[in-house]
């Protein structure tokens, strides 16, 4: 280990920093942050820099850097583009024992800045020993999607509860259990889920001997249309941690994979005339599955309000007192047509948008067909691929053209997607000749013409 990481309190303590431009300016910002006083000295010193100075409480000295410009500093920064000079400072600050970096030269260098994610008071820190800063940066990078900013409030509410914990348990093993149980709980998720009022009561009551006994909770996840890549970070976090997955049909493989290796996982999907599980007994199951004390993840397809029956399984939950958490996820209607290069909305085409769905509960394709046939409107039909020469009849006999563009995307944002575009005339014919199948979107309006122009997915296939 060539370097060895520490973590310096700099509040209020003076800095130097040599040098008046951009590198200055960027190493000058974190020692900000970390609430340093900066003396800045250089020829010329650019406008952001001397902002960041004053309200730092610091000095700007404009000319030349001389040793005795090192007084009363704890750490020395060399930031400027003569090696020489980079080196002299080095030197001087060596001779007198303080601390100095050298940017980009990690051989004058005795301290080194890492590549930071600041989840403050939780702050986490990635060197390479100045060998490979790029790849420290992309690590840092990875850690940013896998640690969320509540982070930095769960070290908070740890923190105005840390004497107390001390007080109650004075050996450190009991501590420990203690705080490992309260970071992997009901306590984490709450204030995890932005519910920061609700975790402090409950981590009072734990302390205090009043915490009630572990009651499990529901996640709802929107899971997306299909590419893994389009999952929200707070999904994946909730996925990773659940002790049971119920899971839809329209939910990829490569989604499910991503949930955490042990869980239970059970199928709950639903196509046309063949369900796996009817809803009410889905709602049920959950009910029963979170009253064991059980975290469960229904993963939904797409997004669990938009035609997802979330708020069905969501009643259900309110009316026994379960606690749940929501997790929006990208629609198909957004995502397949991103990925098929169809925007929903276009100035010169669509002012509007509007998701319907083509299978009703009762069966039927009965829709409020006059109010679905603006010409600079967009339509996306969810479900819509048994009725749809319904849907194309009826729209046409209701007055919107028949030679309207509307496209088919099975399998959007997949590997496996497929893309057929042509008319509100010849749209059910492209089914018959293609097989077509589910789960596939039906989009109507003129923003279809533009496909042509902006399709960008390359598994994606055309056909007019």
């Amino acid at each position: 280990m060539e370097f060895l990481p520490l973590f310096h309190n700099l509040r209020g303590a003076r800095v130097l920093v040599v040098g008046g431009g951009e590198i200055a300016l960027r190493k000058s910002r974190l020692l900000a942050d970390a609430g340093a006083v900066l003396r800045v000295v250089a020829p010329a010193i650019g406008t952001e820099l001397r902002e960041l100075i004053n309200s730092s409480g610091g000095e700007q000295i404009l000319r030349g850097y001389s040793e005795v410009d090192l007084d009363d500093c704890v750490l020395i920064i060399a930031a400027t583009d003569d090696e020489s000079l980079n080196a002299q400072v080095s030197a001087d600050a060596r001779r007198r024992g303080v601390p100095v970096n050298v940017v980009d030269a990690p051989a004058l260098c005795s301290v080194i800045f890492p590549a930071i994610v600041d989840r403050s008071p939780l702050v986490i820190a990635v060197s390479s020993g100045g060998d490979a800063p790029v790849l420290a940066r992309l690590i840092r990078a990875k850690l940013e999607t896998w640690i969320p900013p509540t982070y930095g409030h769960l070290a908070g509410l740890a923190a105005r509860f840390r004497h107390q914990v001390k007080n109650l348990f004075p050996n450190v093993r009991q501590r420990r259990a203690f705080w490992e149980d309260v970071f992997q709980g009901p306590i984490a998720d709450r204030q995890l889920a932005g519910q920061g009022g609700e975790a402090e009561r409950l981590l009072r009551a734990k302390i205090e001997g009043d915490a009630p006994s572990d009651a499990g909770e529901v996640y709802l996840v929107g899971a997306g249309p299909g590419d893994p890549d389009l999952l929200t970070f707070k999904a994946l976090r909730l996925m990773q941690q659940a002790d049971v997955v119920l899971y839809d049909r329209l939910v990829a493989p490569a989604i499910l994979e991503l949930c955490r290796r042990d869980a239970d996982r059970i199928y709950v999907g639903k196509q046309r005339a063949d369900h796996a599980l009817p809803q009410e007994q889905i709602n049920q199951q959950l009910v029963t599955l979170a009253k064991e004390g059980k975290r469960v993840v229904r993963l939904k397809g797409g997004d669990p309000f938009i035609f997802g029956r979330g708020g069905e399984e969501i009643e259900e939950l309110a009316a026994h007192g379960i606690p749940f958490q929501v997790v929006p996820g990208i629609t198909a209607a957004s995502g397949c047509a991103a990925y098929a290069g169809i925007p929903l909305t276009h100035r010169d085409h669509a002012q509007s948008v509007r998701f319907v769905t083509g299978h009703l509960k009762n069966g039927t394709t009965d829709l409020p067909w006059q109010d679905l046939v603006s010409p600079a409107q967009t339509l996306v039909f969810y479900m819509g691929l048994i009725g749809l020469p319904i849907i194309c009849s009826e729209l046409i006999r209701h007055g919107r053209s028949a030679d309207t563009p509307a496209a088919l995307i099975q399998q959007g944002t997949t590997m496996n997607q497929r893309v057929f575009t042509g008319t509100l005339a010849n749209l059910p014919q492209l089914v018959a000749e293609h097989e077509v199948h589910a789960p596939t979107l039906v989009i109507v309006g003129e923003v279809v013409r533009l496909r042509d122009k902006l399709a960008w997915f390359e598994g994606a296939q055309a056909s007019v």
